[in-house]
Formats: structure tokens, C-alpha cells, sequence
């Protein structure tokens, strides 16, 4: 377990030095900062004083083996904007779109394990009909779009919730409800489509001829047996929930990492654009060990 886990550190090391050498190079493609934050007519030594107080005025590699060396002792630069540290900058965003994300991914694996486990009870059926056709529309709907139809008939027309903001859980209803939507229907597919496989296994007919209660065949007997593609589809969807959160904070002002990281980005404030995405990335790692880890609880066989 321990070369496993050591396995998995590693390789998940190297996917984030690749990850650093492509978001530095990239985000300095989108311009000078010093076109932002300056004067149009700020003279040439407050330009040169402004990068040198930065680092700017460096080679591009140079900036580059600083950052790294800098990186490799948790130090992430600071935010030109805020003149403040960008990891603080980031987890004080960061615990808004933790959130978020494990609320709604709460909700979406209760709602889709039972909603999925009932439609795959009784296959053809006219729950199993209306649970298949709301989940494919769902798992299809682009994020953006029902979004922006939320804002404009919810919140615009019939006033019934903000368009943004944290202050009271009417705020949170929006991107909680548009955040749920794809990962609920592609969740409820696998779990129904696993929960058919288990169903129609030699125990379960045994237990249903003996007599067993349909809530004890489904979510005791069959579930147990038909958890580790879900988990796996879980997983991917809670990851997605963190990029997915970039396009949901955005539209209704959410002041988590994902609307963070599209300000930084316009502002160029490479730092945080880049503590932003590491640390973004560091959680998916942190949480793809954890699914691994735990498909070797659920089934012993996976050790070895």
C-alpha cells in the first residue's frame, strides 16, 4: 500500500511540474503588467522601477528558475493587485469554492444513488423512464447557458433569489442548483447502470425469494456491489465540480478560486493566477489518492 501510495505521489508530481512550466509560459502571453497598472504616460523609469520591484525585468527563463526555486519552499510570489501573499490570497478564496463544490457534491450523490437505485429497481418502468430522460437532459446542459436562463427567469423575472453574492442562503441556491445539474445525471446513469448489473445477480434473487424488503435488497444488498464505478464517476465529478466552478462563480459573483482565477487572469496578475491553479490542482491529486485508496477498502482483491 505505502509503494502504492508513493506511486501514485509521484507521478502526480510530475503532472505538476508540467502543469507549472505550462501556466507560467501561457500566462505571460497575455501581456506586461505594467500596461495595467501604470499610466499610459508613466515615464521609462517608473516602468523599469515598476518590473524590477516585481521581477519582470528579468530573461523569461530567469523568471522562470526563480519561480521554481521560490515554489519549492511554498513561496508563491505576491499579488501585484493586493500587495499581498497569493496563497493567502488564494485559500481565503479557495474555502468558498470548498464549499460550494462539497455541499453540492453532497447533494448530488444522495439525490443520484437513490434516484438511480430506484430507476434500475424496476427497469422500463415509468420512474425508470422520467429518472433516465431528466438525468440525459442534464448530464447534456452547458453550465453557462442555465446559468444565464437562471439569472434571467429566477432572479430578474420573478425575483425570487439574488443574482449574486454570499450573504444568506437565498444566494446560495443558484450555483448550488446549477452546479448540480450535469454531475446529478451523469452520476444517476452510472449508478443506475451498476446498480441493473448488481441487481441481477444470483443473491439478489435469493434474498428477494426469501423475502427480503426491496429498500434491504437495494440499498444493502445490491449497493455494496455496485459502489466502485460510482465512486469512480464521483470522483471525477467532484473534480470537475472545482473547474466547473470557474464558469459558475464567474457568472453569479461568487467570491470563490474560479472567479479569483478569471479576475487575476484580466488584472495579469501572474502569481495568483498561478498559486490559483496549483493549488486547484494539488486538491484533484490529493482527492484522486483518496478514491484509490478507497477502492482497496471496498474490495480487498484491488491490493493486490
Amino acid at each position: 500500500m505505502n509503494k502504492f501510495i508513493l506511486k501514485r505521489a509521484l507521478a502526480s508530481l510530475v503532472s505538476l511540474l508540467f502543469l507549472v512550466v505550462a501556466v507560467f509560459f501561457l500566462s505571460r502571453l497575455t501581456g506586461d503588467p505594467t500596461d495595467l497598472y501604470l499610466p499610459v504616460d508613466a515615464s521609462l523609469a517608473s516602468r523599469e522601477q515598476f518590473r524590477k520591484i516585481h521581477g519582470l525585468d528579468q530573461p523569461l527563463m530567469v523568471q522562470f528558475f526563480n519561480y521554481v526555486r521560490d515554489l519549492a519552499v511554498l513561496d508563491f510570489g505576491e499579488s501585484i493587485r493586493r500587495a499581498r501573499p497569493a496563497l493567502d490570497v488564494v485559500l481565503e478564496a479557495f474555502k468558498w469554492t470548498l464549499q460550494l463544490a462539497l455541499i453540492t457534491l453532497f447533494l448530488v450523490t444522495l439525490a443520484a444513488i437513490i434516484f438511480g437505485s430506484l430507476a434500475a429497481f424496476r427497469v422500463g418502468g415509468m420512474f425508470d423512464r422520467f429518472a433516465t430522460f431528466f438525468s440525459l437532459i442534464g448530464a447534456s446542459a452547458p453550465d453557462f447557458w442555465l446559468a444565464i436562463v437562471a439569472i434571467v427567469v429566477f432572479s430578474v423575472g420573478l425575483g425570487w433569489v439574488p443574482t449574486s453574492g454570499t450573504g444568506t442562503m437565498m444566494h446560495w441556491i443558484l450555483p448550488v442548483t446549477i452546479l448540480f445539474i450535469r454531475p446529478f445525471g451523469l452520476i444517476l446513469q452510472v449508478v443506475r447502470s451498476s446498480m441493473i448489473t448488481a441487481l441481477s445477480a444470483a443473491y439478489i434473487k435469493t434474498a428477494r425469494a426469501k423475502g427480503a424488503k426491496a429498500k434491504s435488497i437495494i440499498f444493502i444488498h445490491a449497493l455494496r456491489n455496485a459502489l466502485l464505478p460510482i465512486i469512480t464517476v464521483i470522483g471525477d465529478q467532484a473534480a470537475g465540480m472545482l473547474n466547473g466552478a470557474v464558469i459558475v462563480e464567474t457568472i453569479f459573483g461568487f467570491p470563490g478560486v474560479g472567479k479569483l482565477m478569471i479576475d487575476s487572469i484580466l488584472q495579469r496578475d501572474f502569481s495568483v493566477v498561478l498559486a490559483s491553479i496549483m493549488v486547484t490542482a494539488f486538491v484533484i491529486f490529493l482527492m484522486n489518492i483518496l478514491i484509490d485508496l478507497l477502492y482497496a477498502v471496498l474490495d480487498p482483491r484491488i491490493r493486490y
